[in-house]
C-alpha cells in the first residue's frame, strides 16, 4: 500500500515523524534511540460521546472485549504474548477516543504491533465472553459508584451536559449494557473504527520507516468508511445548577464543574495557566488557602478538560460537612478575585515554569511520547511540538488569564455536585452567584 507523509515526504518535527497511507490511516513515530523500548499504540478516534443513548457504553464494552479472543489467540494467549516477553498490555476509553497499547523492549516491537492489531482485526466476540464481560462491566460500575470521589464526578458530567453524550457515563449503565447484544457491538465497530478515524503510534527505540512497512501489512483491513463525527455539545444554560447525591458516609465530597472552550480555542492557553495558579499543585492558590492555611480540606485541586467543541474546569474537594460553606465560600472568593485582578508576574513565572517543567519531564517516557501524539493527531489532526506549546504558553500575559476568567467564572456556567449526607443543598445556591 502506498503512503504520503502528513509533514512532507515524512519530513521530521523534532523526533516526531507521520505518515498517512492511502486508506487514511496514519502512523506516527517518536524516536527515542537512547531508550531500550517500544510503546506501541493503536489509537481511535471514537469514544463515549460518539453513541446514541441506547448504545452508552458501547466503546469501553468493545475495548473490554478486545481482550477477550481473537481467531488466532485465547484472551489467555494475547497476555502471555506481551507478558511473556516482559512487557505489559493495557486499555482506555474517554470520551472521544479509544486506546489500546501495550510496550517491552524494542526488538519485540513486531510481535507488539501484531498482537495489537489482531485485537483490532480479529476479536472474536464470542457470546459467552460477551456474556461474561458484561457482568465485569457492571461490578466496575458498581466499584465507581461506591467511591465517593468518582461518583461525584460521574454526578457533575451529568450536570454539566445533561440529556447528551458528555454526560453520560463512559462505562455505560446495567440497563444500556443489557440492550449490548454481539450484532449491535460488530455493527458499532464496523461502522466506527475505520482506518480514517485510527492512528498507530510507536515511539522508543524504532524507525520510523520500519514501524510504517510493519502497519502497511495489516492496514488494508481497515475500513474505508469515513471518519465518525460525534453530536455537538448543547450548553443551554441560564442560572447555576446544583445537583446532591444524599448517602450515608464521613465526607462531603464536592465538585465544581465550569463551562469554558474548545481545545480550538485560543484562550486555551490562558486556562491552562489560570488552573496551574488557582488548583493544579500545592504552591496553587485554592491548596494554600483551604489545606494548609485553614486545614479545611485534606484534598483540593482543580483539573481542565478539553474536547473538541466545549470544555470544563472542575474544582473538587473532600471535606468535612461542616465545612462545606467556608469552603465554597473561599472558591467562589478565588474566582472572583481572578475575575477582577491581575496575578502577579511572579505568580505568572511559576506557573509558566511548573508547566514547562512537566511538559520536559513527559517527554522522558515512551508512554509519554505514545500518549502525546496520539492525543494530538487525533485532536487537531498534526503535531504541536513541546516547544511550540512553551512558545505559545509564554506569550500568555496576565491580562489574557484575567479575560479568560471574566469570559468563562459566570454564574450561569457554574455547576456545582455533590454526594454528601446533607438532605438538600438548596442553601448554596444564592452562594453561586459570583457576579
Amino acid at each position: 500500500m502506498g503512503a504520503v507523509s502528513l509533514l512532507g515526504g515524512g519530513e521530521t518535527l523534532n523526533m516526531y515523524q507521520v505518515t498517512q497511507l492511502k486508506n487514511g490511516l496514519r502512523v506516527a513515530t517518536a524516536q527515542m534511540p537512547h531508550m531500550l523500548s517500544v510503546s506501541v499504540g493503536i489509537w481511535v478516534g471514537v469514544g463515549s460521546r460518539y453513541e446514541a443513548a441506547p448504545l452508552n457504553g458501547a466503546c469501553h464494552f468493545i475495548e473490554h472485549l478486545l481482550f477477550k479472543g481473537t481467531g488466532r489467540r485465547s484472551a489467555r494467549e494475547i497476555s502471555q504474548a506481551v507478558e511473556g516477553i516482559g512487557g505489559y498490555l493495557n486499555a482506555f476509553t474517554s470520551e472521544e477516543a479509544t486506546c489500546f497499547h501495550a510496550r517491552a523492549g524494542h526488538d519485540h516491537f513486531p510481535e507488539l504491533l501484531d498482537v495489537l492489531m489482531d485485537m483490532l482485526l480479529n476479536s472474536r466476540f464470542a457470546p459467552a465472553e460477551i456474556a461474561k464481560e458484561r457482568e465485569v462491566i457492571k461490578e466496575e460500575i458498581a466499584m465507581y459508584l461506591d467511591e465517593p470521589q468518582h461518583q461525584v464526578q460521574e454526578l457533575l458530567n451529568t450536570t454539566l451536559w445533561p440529556s447528551q453524550p458528555l454526560g453520560r457515563p463512559i462505562t455505560g449503565t446495567p440497563e444500556t449494557l443489557d440492550g449490548l447484544s454481539r450484532s449491535i457491538l460488530l455493527n458499532y465497530l464496523r461502522n466506527h473504527y475505520t482506518a480514517r478515524a485510527t492512528v498507530v503510534v510507536v515511539t522508543g527505540k524504532i524507525r520510523h520507516n520500519r514501524v510504517v512497512r510493519a502497519v502497511e501489512r495489516y492496514a488494508s483491513r481497515l475500513s474505508r468508511e469515513e471518519r465518525p463525527v460525534c453530536v455537538p455539545a448543547k450548553e443551554e444554560q441560564s442560572a447555576p445548577r446544583i445537583q446532591l447525591c444524599s448517602r450515608k458516609s464521613q465526607q462531603t465530597q464536592i465538585a465544581l464543574g465550569i463551562r469554558t472552550c474548545s481545545r480550538h480555542d485560543e484562550r486555551r492557553y490562558a486556562l491552562r495557566l489560570l488552573n496551574t495558579i488557582l488548583g493544579e499543585n500545592m504552591s496553587s492558590r485554592l491548596f494554600q488557602i483551604v489545606r494548609e492555611d485553614r486545614g479545611l480540606a485534606y484534598s483540593i485541586y482543580s483539573t481542565p478538560s478539553f474536547f473538541s467543541d466545549t470544555g470544563d474546569l472542575v474544582i473538587s474537594a473532600g471535606l468535612d460537612t461542616d465545612n462545606l460553606s467556608k469552603v465554597l465560600h473561599l472558591i467562589l472568593s478565588e474566582l472572583k478575585r481572578l475575575t477582577n485582578s491581575l496575578v502577579t508576574n511572579a505568580e505568572l513565572r511559576r506557573a509558566c515554569d511548573y508547566v514547562f517543567g512537566q511538559i520536559d519531564l513527559g517527554q522522558e517516557s515512551a508512554d509519554n511520547q505514545m500518549n502525546w501524539l496520539g492525543e494530538q493527531l487525533l485532536g487537531y489532526g498534526r503535531i504541536y511540538t513541546p516547544s511550540q506549546i512553551k512558545r505559545l504558553l509564554a506569550k500568555v500575559s496576565s491580562r489574557d488569564i484575567r479575560e479568560a476568567a471574566r469570559c468563562f467564572f459566570k454564574p450561569h456556567r457554574l455547576n456545582l455536585a455533590l454526594v454528601s449526607p446533607m438532605k438538600s443543598a438548596r442553601h448554596l445556591q444564592r452562594a453561586l452567584n459570583i457576579a
